[in-house]
């Protein structure tokens, strides 16, 4: 015991020289390629520095406690990382490593460590193998984690790899662990009047899908009845999801784990079994479906006279693709066009009001790769959004603002019933004023007395810069000053949308926020005393929040991995391209024809010139001759390198 209490009092003394000691932040570490950690705190406006020796196993990614233990003359502050209070990921992707007995996974992202495997974990793995190892233990100060191999991936698919790893470093689980698939197993189909009791049966209405012609989830669908000569009854249905994933089962805890479906260029990792998103909840033609619905009275100009919510049984009668919908909107003859194109007409009043209401119209533009069978990218197809989608679109935004008043009007206890709603901030205000002196400097007027007059002038700026050279600088600046939407029960509306109360009701199969919606406006229409803590619905908001953001991570890197693939087969070749990015390092210039980003280093550009970064007007400009090259000007680039390990595409310039 003498001996214990020697070695601790150099630490407490230690600890009483610190005097920063016990002032603690949480927040998300950042580690750059020397390992220096750097503390994200959302409340800071600096970030916390953080040595290697004191990470205290902590990795990238992970968000941490830590204890502030120095700061400097300049207000940089240095700290230690006490805590992990959540890990990134367990689960690793890498290439197997082989010495006397043991292993180590080694991964190709530099800001992760090396993981120790003995030879019992390392169930078959082979050196140079591209492993799966899941951690065992973070080990102690100074030392590697330790972990053990759990599946062996298949070299000859390079692409499933890929998009495997990708779905890893971004923290999804690639399978469903069986205990889950065992209780989804036991989930069955039962519509006899005990199960349907208390629902609204609409089995005999008109019911329709639209959705692209890949899709397999159908969890929204439209019906249509007309009422008399101006009035007209749509209902727009959803899969209940809540019916089969009820709380606290190990299906929900799982479902609520991922908390989104993730979209994947060749694929999809659902956040659902898919017995449940693409049977039990899909609402496939010509099946009954329980389904949890909103239905509006309308007239021809899209004025709401009544509105009901409540959970429904329907049967769908036809499954349409958008090309197919948006033919019938067009003209083309067909069974239900009439309904059909009644639908659009409606949608189209409602989205006029909206965009006068203030709503802000970004065009939009999905850029998608046509795959061969080994999923390799051979063409580009840019997919527009026509009316078909905004009819879609339309229906499911009015159900979900709908759905967020009702919540609204809910109390509890004198207090308003703690609700995932899903908020839009007003844009950031340093990045509005930087966009506004750019603006203005091109010649456009920007009135931001209000959050109102700002919307206002986006709207009209967009509307007058539509086929001018301009137009791609001004959109991607204004997108890149919002602000991004999040879940919270803290409601401060949906500034993009021009919505007071806005929520997600309408996409249960691949949201867990819809979900927690259908089951709190079950509970409430069902009349049960609620048993609701606002701050458990806050923490699974931020949850949800976060996985969302991990999951666009892993798009956006799945749809660079493909511009990579694709570009290879094009080294040596020119194309035309504008600039979509800027920075002090270089710029980066995305090709019109195939629309795949790369970048272009400014040591490629000294034999023309020294170029500095101009922050204020997004571009670089030469010292000696003031050539600019700036976001949104067109330049001619040459493909000069494509790196699949690194996911990265290099051009040059083309003078």
């Amino acid at each position: 015991m003498a001996k214990k209490k020697r070695k601790e009092r150099p630490n407490n003394k230690k600890k009483a020289n610190n005097k920063f000691a016990g002032i603690f932040y949480v927040g998300k570490l950042d580690v750059n390629r020397s390992g220096i950690g750097y503390v994200i705190v959302d409340d800071l406006d600096q970030d916390i520095k953080v040595r290697p020796d004191s990470l205290n196993t902590a990795i990238h990614g992970d968000e941490v406690k830590v204890e502030l233990t120095k700061v400097k003359q300049n207000g940089r502050k240095e700290g230690k990382v006490k805590r992990i209070v959540k890990r990134k990921t367990r689960t690793f992707v890498g290439e197997i490593e082989m010495s006397d007995g043991f292993g180590f996974l080694v991964t190709r992202n530099d800001k992760l460590p090396d993981v120790y495997i003995d030879g019992k974990d390392l169930n078959g793995a082979q050196k140079g193998d591209k492993a799966v190892v899941k951690i065992l233990s973070w080990g102690k100060k100074g030392k590697k984690p330790t972990g053990q191999v759990t599946s062996v991936l298949d070299k000859e698919d390079e692409n499933d790899m890929a998009m495997k790893e990708i779905l890893i470093e971004n923290g999804f689980p690639l399978d469903f662990p069986k205990d889950v698939l065992d209780e989804t197993a036991k989930l069955k189909e039962d519509f006899s009047k005990k199960q349907i009791r208390g629902r609204r049966d609409l089995r005999n209405v008109f019911t329709l899908t639209i959705d692209p012609a890949d899709a397999k989830d159908f969890d929204d669908a439209i019906s249509y009845e007309k009422l008399n000569k101006d009035l007209f009854r749509v209902g727009i249905h959803i899969a209940d999801v809540s019916h089969y994933v009820q709380p606290e089962t190990t299906l929900d805890k799982e479902a609520y784990k991922r908390a989104t479906s993730v979209y994947l260029t060749d694929r999809v990792l659902p956040m659902l079994p898919e017995k449940i998103s693409n049977e039990l909840c899909s609402l496939r033609p010509d099946e009954d479906k329980m389904t949890f619905s909103v239905l509006f009275d309308l007239t021809a100009s899209g004025k709401v006279k009544d509105t009901w919510i409540g959970r429904t049984v329907t049967h769908s009668d036809r499954r349409f693709t958008y090309d197919e919908a948006q033919q019938y909107i067009e003209g083309e003859q067909g069974d239900f066009d009439n309904e059909v194109r009644n639908l659009n007409k409606i949608a189209r009043k409602l989205r006029e009001k909206r965009f006068k209401k203030g709503a802000i119209n970004f065009s939009s533009q999905e850029v998608r790769f046509k795959l061969d069978q080994q999923g390799k990218p051979v063409g580009v197809v840019l997919k527009e959004s026509k009316e078909a989608n905004q009819l879609i679109e339309e229906f499911m935004l009015l159900a979900n603002k709908t759905v967020a008043a009702y919540a609204d009007s809910i109390q509890i206890n004198n207090q308003k019933l703690p609700f995932p709603y899903r908020i839009h901030d007003t844009p950031d205000e340093e990045k509005l004023k930087k966009y506004v002196a750019l603006a203005t400097k091109i010649g456009y007027h920007f009135d931001i007395s209000s959050p109102e007059t700002i919307r206002k002038s986006f709207n009209q700026l967009l509307e007058k810069v539509t086929g001018k050279p301009e137009q791609i600088l001004l959109e991607q600046l204004g997108i890149r000053t919002m602000s991004k939407a999040v879940y919270t029960t803290d409601n401060i509306g949906h500034y993009g949308l021009a919505f007071e109360k806005y929520c997600h009701f309408t996409s249960p199969i691949r949201r867990y926020p819809d979900i927690m919606v259908h089951r709190l406006i079950a509970d409430c229409l069902s009349g049960k005393k609620l048993k609701v803590k606002e701050g458990e619905i806050e923490k699974q908001c931020q949850h949800c929040s976060e996985q969302e953001r991990k999951a666009l991570s892993a798009e956006r890197t799945a749809q660079k991995y493909k511009q990579v693939e694709y570009m290879s087969d094009y080294l040596g070749e020119e194309f035309d391209a504008i600039i979509s990015g800027v920075a002090s390092f270089g710029f980066w210039a995305e090709t019109i024809k195939t629309k795949c980003e790369g970048l272009i280093s400014v040591m490629d550009l000294e034999d023309m010139d020294e170029f500095v970064f101009e922050d204020a007007e997004y571009a670089l400009k030469g010292i000696h001759s003031g050539k600019k090259f700036r976001m949104g000007d067109t330049v001619k680039i040459r493909v000069a390198a494509a790196n699949l390990e690194k996911r990265q595409l290099d051009y040059v310039l083309v003078e």
